[in-house]
């Protein structure tokens, strides 16, 4: 047995019961079969080869460790497709998407590339399943696909490292197959609660297994997708990692995360996505920053500006919101006595901390920057503040574990009132 065969054993030897209802439901309205016989551990035949998949292989393969991993005995015969894919993007082109200024000067060349895209089997699968079963998960893969591989172009990039992009953007997500669909950040991610997010935290790893595993794609797309949530300040997840151990790939699809996420709303404008990625300097490479920032600038103003009274009334507020939230966190840690509960403090702490740097040093919350400001880039900002405190809720819970009581009601009591705003 190779190490390799061992390694995939180890992460995908039995069936993950949330990748199989997706591929199954999948499988009522397109042709998923087994590519091959199906095998246990044993020797034992689960399932025939060249047979569509149905419940009866749900039932199969309960509890069962697998000889080869599932993923790489389906195949999906009417599944998507590159041409699907380029369609995808060109319906996003001809959309009222706010991606489509920044879309639009490379979509030539970006449509060329997709079409030249190879979609290895594992991934068709999973991507064919989530269009049929989770189509918002789908569009935001072709989302990011197409933003990702843009923000590249824009850059200069090389065939080769466009095509990088493209592939690390749509199968970024590729782990949110493997929990529970109603903790997937593509429903609401703005809005997790605790339990969803100490869920979706594993995704990126999940993903960077799949690929690196079950696929012959180049090692950059699967570091990038493991990377996707990491944040150069090492405020990110899964990992924490720092600037200095992201890789190129993984920086730009950080931003290309972090943009589609801030656009999530109907209502969502470039700016939304501007402002968050500003909010907390030192978070996201600058370099690729300044490309949604720049396209953001020379979009017209989305709404009637506001008088400077206003704008300063409402800062305030927020100022106030900010201040209160490092009070209740402060006062909490004087009196914390359990390692874990100091350990979770601290990382409130030092959240809150980067927030406060972004409102000192980014200029973004300085009344006299926003003289000229409309009423949108105000509400982005309000907006950008309470998710960021929701944040930084759900990371204090995550770090702390179970904690007895009366600490564990005491931390739930201080990150109920973060998350609120109160």
């Amino acid at each position: 047995m190779t190490s390799s065969t061992t390694a995939s054993r180890s992460a995908f030897g039995t069936a993950n019961p949330h990748a199989l209802a997706t591929i199954l439901e999948a499988g009522e309205t397109r042709r998923i079969i087994s590519a091959t016989d199906i095998y246990d551990i044993s020797g034992v035949k689960l399932w025939a080869g060249n047979q569509p998949v149905s419940a009866s292989l749900q039932r199969r393969l309960l509890d069962r460790e697998l000889r080869q991993p599932l993923e790489t005995s389906l195949i999906a015969e009417d599944g998507v497709s590159v041409a699907g894919l380029v369609q995808a993007v060109q319906d996003v082109l001809q959309s009222a998407s706010p991606l489509v200024p920044v879309l639009q000067p490379h979509a030539p060349r970006l449509l060329a590339l997709v079409g030249g895209l190879t979609l290895h089997p594992v991934a068709q699968l999973l991507l064919t399943a989530a269009q049929t079963a989770r189509p918002a998960h789908y569009a935001h893969a072709v989302a990011a696909m197409a933003l990702n591989g843009a923000l590249m172009a824009a850059d200069g990039g090389d065939d080769a490292a466009v095509r990088l992009a493209l592939l690390s953007g749509l199968l970024h997500d590729v782990g949110e197959m493997y929990i529970d669909p109603l903790h997937g950040e593509a429903e609401a991610d703005r809005d997790l609660d605790f339990a969803s997010y100490q869920q979706l935290v594993v995704h990126p790893h999940v993903g960077y297994l799949l690929v690196a595993q079950l696929t012959n794609y180049p090692a950059e797309v699967a570091r990038a997708i493991a990377e996707h949530h990491e944040r150069l300040d090492q405020s990110g997840y899964p990992n924490a990692l720092g600037g200095g151990k992201m890789s190129p790939q993984g920086r730009l699809l950080a931003v290309t995360e972090a943009t589609l996420n801030a656009l999530r709303s109907p209502y969502s404008h470039l700016l939304h996505a501007s402002v968050a990625l500003r909010a907390v300097p030192g978070e996201f490479d600058l370099h690729w920053v300044g490309k949604i920032t720049q396209a953001a600038g020379a979009q017209p103003p989305q709404s009637a500006v506001l008088q400077a009274s206003e704008i300063e009334q409402r800062l305030a507020a927020l100022g106030d919101v900010l201040a209160g939230a490092e009070q209740r966190v402060l006062a909490l840690a004087q009196v914390a006595q359990l390692p874990a509960m100091q350990t979770a403090l601290a990382l409130a702490q030092f959240l809150l901390g980067r927030l406060r740097t972004g409102w000192n040093e980014s200029g973004l919350w300085n009344p006299a920057a926003l003289l000229s400001a409309d009423a949108a880039e105000v509400e982005a900002l309000e907006d950008e503040l309470y998710f960021r405190l929701r944040g930084v809720q759900r990371a204090t819970l995550l770090r702390a574990g179970q904690l007895p009581e009366p600490e564990a009601g005491q931390l739930l009591a201080l990150c109920d009132s973060l998350a609120m705003g109160a």
